[in-house]
């Protein structure tokens, strides 16, 4: 059966709360990991060399 691939920021929350980590810290991470992403034109690190 088909599974649709996970997006990088879900696959990052799922970890986070998976280690129990507080909620603001979630965002924090999720508002960095977006902020690397746009400044490197949008391109995630799973696509980088």
């Amino acid at each position: 059966m088909y599974k649709p691939k996970k997006k990088l920021l879900d696959i990052v929350r799922e970890k986070i709360r998976l280690k129990h980590y507080s909620l603001s810290t979630e965002r924090t991470y999720v508002y960095w990991i977006k902020h690397y992403i746009f400044f490197h034109n949008r391109i995630t690190p799973y696509s980088t060399p």
